[in-house]
């Protein structure tokens, strides 16, 4: 995976696809509710963008994790969240619109706070590569493949609503492959550094999730927002887009050994969700026993 048409040219394009597929997804009611209901999405913000590095950097000492998985946790940590999020919030009847509005808020303000993030992991664990990092130029590359297709993408759904929300689910499904494509390669190419480093990594990824959800869900709590809220910051926060980390390392960074640590957060990021549905199913079961019936209704959060 070294400097080639695949990793200038192929990955950049699959991932602006993705955005796009994003951006189909967003009406300017996604944003305008930025203003009308601020407190959840500051929240958001604050628990992505503050909280989710800060949990991450602690894990990189605690752990004490080899260089290479240092810097992919940190770069993972400084992504926003990604369409999977949305995903999630579905399936647990959070809150939707938040959820949007979230990852739309978080994507757009990455392009400033993410390389920065990653020039302070690059110069704590890997000195010697701090002087190769360009914040400009990854903060240029990112407005180029996130945010221009993503206001394509909210252009053709506000003008072409009915073609947008019928392409939409082809990007979804696209946004999945293309994920697991990656982590495949990763897998072939970076066998050796994942084998020998299998442990940390895995450990480190279940830590990052869990750890992030829970950290959303405090701030919210703490932020006195209604149940389904709590649900939504803590999958926003818990849940990073895992490909624009794998395209930063190789197409941005050059460097595939920092996206092994995003390629198993790919897989390990859905264990926090599953432990969480399967809380607030068992939660519905004891609240119908307690309530005498003999039925299981379906969840509600609202």
């Amino acid at each position: 995976m070294n400097a080639s048409i695949l990793t200038e040219v192929i990955l950049p394009l699959a991932l602006a696809l993705i955005m796009f597929g994003m951006g189909l997804g967003l009406t300017t009611t996604d944003f305008t509710r930025l203003f009308k209901s601020p407190l959840g999405i500051v929240m958001g913000l604050i628990g992505q963008l503050v909280a989710m590095p800060l949990l991450a950097l602690g894990l990189c000492y605690l752990l004490n994790l080899p260089t290479p998985i240092a810097i992919g946790l940190m770069i993972l940590a400084a992504c926003p969240g990604g369409t999977m999020s949305n995903v999630v919030s579905q399936l647990v009847k959070a809150n939707l619109a938040l959820s949007v509005s979230l990852t739309a808020a978080s994507t757009a303000i990455s392009i400033i706070t993410t390389p920065f993030i990653i020039g302070f992991a690059v110069s704590q664990f890997a000195p010697a590569d701090d002087a190769t990092f360009s914040i400009l130029t990854t903060s240029l590359g990112l407005f180029f493949i996130t945010l221009v297709p993503v206001a394509i993408g909210i252009w053709l759904r506000h003008f072409k609503s009915d073609v947008a929300i019928k392409a939409e689910p082809f990007f979804r499904r696209f946004s999945l492959f293309f994920m697991l494509m990656m982590i495949a390669a990763l897998v072939i190419k970076e066998r050796d550094l994942l084998v020998s480093s299998l442990n940390d990594v895995f450990w480190a990824c279940i830590a990052l999730n869990i750890g992030s959800m829970v950290v959303g869900w405090l701030i919210a709590k703490c932020s006195k927002l209604n149940l389904t809220d709590s649900l939504t910051l803590s999958i926003e926060v818990g849940i990073q887009n895992a490909s624009l980390a794998i395209l930063i390392a190789i197409s941005f960074l050059n460097k595939p050994e920092y996206a092994v640590t995003s390629g198993v957060y790919g897989l390990a990021m859905f264990i926090g969700p599953l432990l969480l549905i399967g809380g607030l199913k068992l939660k519905n079961k004891r609240t119908a026993r307690a309530e005498g019936s003999p039925f299981y209704p379906a969840a509600s959060f609202s």
